[in-house]
């Protein structure tokens, strides 16, 4: 509870006193004494810090999962994924996923069936990851984080082999960026599943 007495000079004087006090919202009572009577006055409460951030991730987080399950291969039965960690067949398909992305890399750089024109070939290789690697490693029985990673990626990667043409039209450069993008993604994924980029209080 405070009081405060000021005064100013003009034309018309006149004697402010406020009294202030606060309650649950946080909101400020003020009563201005002047020379015409009373006029009581209420401040806007305090609006609350908000949480659109975390908000605006986990409905992000949401879409991404519920679109690359609609869209992404997935496996043709509905009994447990045999491609469990530790199997052959876990193994085979990452092995296939990385071997396609090596491959893809030697078919945009123009290495493997070299031509002087655009090519299916070329074209394979550009869209080698988004075609091979990703639907490989989404097989597999992997961890909730690198799941996630590779839905982000199934749907990164085609805005950036449609995009990137429009301002270079390079088969090479396409492959680059999402293989770039593949390892970003995995990295950040896995620093979060660490703990590295959590806010601490």
């Amino acid at each position: 509870m405070s009081w405060s007495l000021c005064s100013t000079h003009g034309v018309s004087s006149s004697i402010a006193l406020t009294y202030g006090f606060r309650h649950r919202r946080r909101s400020t009572f003020r009563i201005f004494a002047t020379s015409d009577g009373l006029e009581p006055k209420d401040d806007p409460p305090e609006s609350p810090l908000p949480s659109s951030s975390s908000a605006l991730g986990k409905d992000l987080k949401k879409v991404v999962n519920k679109t690359a399950a609609t869209f992404a291969p997935r496996a043709s039965t509905a009994s447990k994924n045999p491609a469990l960690p530790g199997t052959t067949l876990y193994k085979v398909f990452e092995v296939q996923g990385y071997a396609s992305m090596f491959l893809g890399g030697v078919l945009s750089f123009n290495l493997l069936f070299p031509s002087s024109e655009p090519d299916l070939w070329r074209l394979m290789g550009m869209w080698s990851i988004w075609m091979f690697t990703i639907p490989s490693l989404r097989a597999r029985d992997c961890p909730s984080k690198e799941k996630e990673a590779l839905n982000y990626l199934f749907l990164i990667v085609p805005l950036l082999n449609v995009a990137i043409p429009f301002f270079w039209k390079s088969f090479a450069l396409v492959w680059s960026a999402d293989t770039v993008a593949f390892f970003a993604m995995y990295a950040w994924k896995v620093c979060r599943m660490l703990g590295w980029l959590e806010r601490t209080e």
